[in-house]
């Protein structure tokens, strides 16, 4: 049986089919059958012609998706970099209020602690500072120190 029979019983029949992307069924008949070995008539050639143009505008917005990420982590790295590098010298800046043989820079999680008082030999406090700038906000792992000092779950135990 040649191609064109085929196609004319299929326009001619009850035959249903299933779509697999949107999982409906549609009368055969009603689709736009044509021999893919001759050139795609008119109606064809247009779905295809819509279908890669809606292809290359898919792939143009996926081309500026990836740049946007792209910069946006580049920055991000660099904001971060730049923040560890200035989280050591903030306690040696003007604005520093604590006294800076006081503090003992950790870095992470948590960047300094200061314990007030020790340069004059009785501590009298201690606090833990974390240095942010910009938009920079705490992580989990800080968030979760902030909220144990805040809940007064801080102990001192000795270990011999």
């Amino acid at each position: 049986m040649e191609t064109e029979e085929i196609i004319k019983l299929l326009k001619e029949s009850d035959i249903y089919a299933e779509h697999s992307a949107c999982d409906s069924e549609f009368k055969i008949s009603d689709a736009l059958l044509f021999d893919g070995t001759k050139p795609f008539p008119f109606k064809a050639a247009e779905v295809q012609k819509n279908l890669e143009e809606g292809l290359k505008k898919r792939q143009e917005e996926l081309k500026k998706s990836l740049k946007r990420a792209t910069t946006g982590a580049q920055t991000t790295a660099k904001s971060t970099n730049v923040g560890k590098l200035l989280e050591k010298v903030f306690p040696t800046m003007n604005d520093f209020k604590w006294e800076l043989s006081d503090c003992r820079f950790l870095g992470d999680p948590i960047d300094i602690v200061i314990f007030h008082g020790l340069t004059a030999g009785k501590v009298e406090s201690i606090r833990f500072l974390e240095v942010k700038s910009g938009k920079a906000v705490l992580n989990k792992h800080q968030k979760s120190i902030k909220e144990a000092v805040e809940n007064n779950k801080v102990k001192y135990e000795e270990f011999k």
